[in-house]
């Protein structure tokens, strides 16, 4: 395993392709140049020692002396021990609503990202907690088992939209059902299934459902996206609104945010709703509800004792550096005697 420290500093790696253009264009001037002063024969009997192939050679160890460079000042670290390290935390099942509804823009932007940026907050306000992600339209499907791994989890979270489930509808109970697998210890008390939703289109099995998950221990919160007065669903292509979701009257389909239904649900898994309009308020009322929470310790095996390794791109850099200053560009007496790249013809 590995990190880079300081990866800013690959910007710099722009300047190389840089000089290769600028190395590229003299070469050219310099050819036309010769053109114009005379013919190549007499050209190269006016300055028999000069090698095109050095002036290559000096800049390609002069451009690997930079990247090396560079690549030092981006320290990158090994990790040369793997340990089992023990934490504390919560196991948290975000299941989020990607049906058609979710595209309304009663909230800025949208519903569903609006959704994604409620859940990459309170990711980001996470210690040593576990989280997994569930997507559910009409069907409910795993999007990431529980992990660790943050990083990961906003990305699968990024890549969420409402063209991942082809059925459409609002599952929330097959989403529940879903989330019960995800949880491995039967004992765990500290199981919790966080639900985003506009509460639109859901069957009468999720009540029921959550009072079973209930039982099992998993405490169920439910985020609210949308406003009551609810909005058009729009049809866009390209980024452009092409038109609305109409039903099967020819009318414009409004959408609302259910929010009884939601109540419901975790009223039923002895949790709470919570409105999901004001982002740093959800974060703050979820992270009080975590921390009254009995944590549970797990293991997981991390990559520890990271040493650094820029020492050696330093040294590469140097080599490249004493050999680009050591490297002249006229031809040297062996290289013209065994006349590699036909430079006497």
């Amino acid at each position: 395993m590995y990190q880079l420290e300081e990866k800013i500093w690959f910007w710099l790696l722009l300047i190389l392709p840089v000089m290769a253009i600028v190395f590229l264009w003299t070469l050219f001037w310099k050819k036309s140049v010769q053109k114009k002063f005379g013919n190549t024969r007499a050209v190269k009997r006016l300055s028999p020692n000069q090698s095109v192939f050095k002036s290559v050679l000096k800049f390609c160890t002069l451009t690997l002396a930079i990247g090396s460079f560079i690549v030092a000042l981006v320290n990158p670290k090994i990790g040369t021990k793997l340990e089992t390290i023990k934490r504390e935390g919560v196991d948290i099942v975000f299941a989020i609503d990607v049906s058609k509804s979710m595209l309304a823009e009663d909230v800025a932007p949208n519903r569903l990202e609006k959704s994604k940026q409620l859940v990459t907050q309170i990711i980001n306000n996470l210690t040593s907690d576990r989280v997994g992600i569930i997507a559910y339209a009409g069907k409910a499907f795993p999007q990431l088992p529980i992990t660790t791994d943050y990083g990961t989890a906003k990305l699968f979270l990024q890549s969420m939209n409402t063209d991942m489930l082809s059925s459409q509808g609002t599952a929330i109970d097959e989403a529940i059902q879903l989330s019960r697998n995800y949880f491995d210890d039967e004992e765990q008390t500290n199981r919790v299934l966080v639900i985003i939703s506009d509460g639109e289109d859901h069957n009468d099995l999720s009540e029921e459902v959550a009072e079973t998950a209930s039982e099992e221990g998993i405490k169920i919160y439910t985020i609210g996206v949308g406003s009551e007065k609810g909005g058009p669903i729009p049809l866009k292509r390209n980024g452009v609104v092409m038109s609305y979701k109409k039903d099967k009257n020819g009318e414009t389909v409004i959408t609302k945010l259910n929010t009884e239904t939601l109540k419901l649900i975790a009223a039923e898994a002895k949790g709470e709703y919570i409105d999901g309009n004001t982002t740093a308020a959800v974060v703050e009322q979820l992270r009080d509800i975590l921390n009254k929470m009995d944590k549970k310790e797990f293991e997981a095996k991390e990559f520890a004792e990271y040493k650094d390794q820029f020492q050696w791109f330093l040294g590469i850099g140097l080599f490249f550096l004493i050999l680009d200053i050591l490297f002249l560009e006229r031809k040297t007496a062996w290289l013209k005697r065994l006349n590699l790249f036909n430079e006497n013809l």
